[in-house]
């Protein structure tokens, strides 16, 4: 199981990584349309930071600060997010390679919704969150 859950991740963090690399041009990625409040780029950086804290600091004791809040207020080059991404990949390669099914049944370190989870409970949530900003992303690029 953490080896099913390690391709899925580099899976839809491969996608991420193209997507960044779809939009025409930087400064699409920071757009913000009518009605929407997050831009694509913001998104890419809350993925990567959310990954990276969860998976890879929580789990992985990888040394990570996560900055939310400038998840979703910074404006950086699109190679800094293609960095981010590639930093979220080797924290969630090297965390989950260590892993075991039995890890997985364990209660995750932190309660994240005020009750406790599994670690397999929560990868499967953050899996799910990932694939819902990107596909978020996805349409933006899509509306240019």
């Amino acid at each position: 199981m953490p080896a099913d859950l390690l391709a899925l991740f580099l899976r839809d963090l491969d996608r991420l990584q193209l997507e960044v690399l779809a939009f025409e041009s930087e400064d699409d990625l920071w757009n913000k349309k009518k009605g929407i409040s997050n831009t694509a780029g913001n998104l890419a950086l809350h993925i990567t930071g959310n990954l990276q804290h969860f998976i890879g600091h929580e789990l992985g004791k990888i040394n990570y600060q996560r900055n939310r809040e400038a998840e979703f207020n910074s404006r950086v080059a699109r190679s800094i997010l293609l960095s981010e991404i590639e930093n979220a990949k080797s924290s969630v390669s090297s965390t989950l390679k260590k892993l075991s099914t039995e890890d997985l049944k364990a209660n995750f370190p932190i309660e994240v919704f005020g009750h406790p989870m599994t670690t397999g409970q929560f990868l499967l949530h953050l899996s799910g969150h990932l694939n819902y900003h990107l596909g978020q992303i996805n349409y933006y690029r899509r509306l240019n």
